[in-house]
């Protein structure tokens, strides 16, 4: 519903557990791979993304990006953004991964109001959600105005609260919620903690779609506390993954926060990616199983800290990148990369293999105690 009398307010997207989409599958030859109608999140976002596009609220204008897949085994999708490099607001200092939010800096309560796309609301039963101080749970969604993607917007939990970049359970749960309302197995959710290429000390997670399938979404996993949907990637780059179909996102998105939290405890930097993915299972899975996108893959991946650290030439280690999408910065890596050079750039960011082995055995000791 939206506010009709004052056009300066924000639509209100409110939704419920009866709008998440379940049946999501690739589909091959369809572009995105998607069953019609679309679902009302789709086309509210990219209406509204689009409508800001053509009034020219973004840096640039994004067209259809320059893409190739490159040879090898994991599929990297390698797309051409040559403007965001160029024309992206210059990142903040980070000094410290539990960074106090400061209001003399860039956030989101200085954005153009025309920005905002809508405010999600979730309506439960007995009424709107409310938050852990029985305030309204609102995140306002905006478009980013240097996207990497079509649809790349910004999710802002509650932005007059001026939370700081670390993931809060309403934040996580928020964004797997994302995930299940688009009937889009292309539209991704990610974070990157400071440290790990967060450019805003301002809660915000980000979402795009990306016409592509990634090896993330079907990957074979390790289970490590199969009770909390906690698990260990087999494969590069070495991370964990969380999985949660619709009826679990709360408990899921509890356990999710307990990791983070102990990472940001332990000033240990670390990215997550939210995409529809195939269940967990520890082997290859076959052709019907791996097209299910029923439910909602949350990889998590600690790594090294970035503080000041110069920048790569090609494209810099965040989110997208440890998933398989690496938008590049300019044409000459672009075209002449190859897997294993892109495998050793991500390699320089990971932590040391007994660094990560030892986080391992910490962490699932400290799911299973809690």
């Amino acid at each position: 519903m939206s506010n009709e009398k004052d056009p300066t307010m924000p639509l209100q997207f409110v939704y419920s557990n009866q709008d998440f989409v379940a049946d999501v599958h690739w589909n091959s030859g369809n572009r995105h791979g998607i069953a019609s109608p679309p679902a009302k999140f789709d086309t509210t976002i990219q209406a509204g993304w689009t409508d800001r596009m053509n009034r020219g609220l973004f840096r640039y204008h994004l067209g259809d990006l320059q893409t190739r897949i490159l040879p090898g085994p994991y599929g990297y999708v390698a797309q051409l953004n040559i403007e965001r490099g160029i024309e992206r607001r210059k990142p903040q200092e980070i000094l410290s991964i539990q960074q106090d939010f400061n209001g003399k800096q860039f956030n989101f309560n200085k954005i153009n109001p025309e920005e905002i796309i809508i405010e999600m609301i979730k309506d439960v039963e007995g009424g709107i959600e409310k938050g852990p101080l029985h305030e309204d749970c609102r995140m306002v969604v905006l478009v980013n105005v240097s996207p990497l993607e079509f649809g790349h917007c910004l999710l802002v939990p509650d932005p007059s609260r001026c939370f700081p970049q670390v993931m809060t359970s309403f934040a996580i749960q928020a964004g797997i919620e994302a995930v299940l309302l688009s009937c889009d197995p292309g539209f991704r959710v990610g974070f990157n903690s400071l440290g790990a290429f967060a450019s805003v000390n301002h809660l915000h997670l980000h979402g795009y779609y990306l016409d592509h399938e990634l090896k993330i979404e079907s990957v074979p996993v390790k289970p490590l506390v199969p009770g909390k949907s906690f698990y260990r990637l087999l494969d590069f780059p070495a991370g964990f993954l969380f999985y949660t179909e619709s009826e679990t996102v709360e408990k899921v998105a509890e356990a999710i926060c307990q990791v983070t939290d102990f990472l940001v405890d332990g000033n240990i930097a670390h990215n997550l990616f939210l995409t529809r993915g195939c269940p967990p299972c520890d082997r290859t899975q076959n052709k019907k199983d791996q097209c299910s996108r029923k439910g909602v893959r949350i990889a998590v991946w600690p790594r090294t800290s970035c503080f000041g650290a110069k920048e790569e030439s090609a494209f810099n280690v965040a989110l997208c990148e440890l998933a398989g999408h690496l938008p590049f910065k300019n044409k000459k890596d672009y075209e002449v990369i190859s897997e294993k050079d892109v495998i050793d750039i991500i390699q320089r960011y990971l932590l040391p293999e007994s660094e990560f082995n030892t986080v391992q055995q910490q962490l699932t000791h400290h799911l299973m105690a809690l």
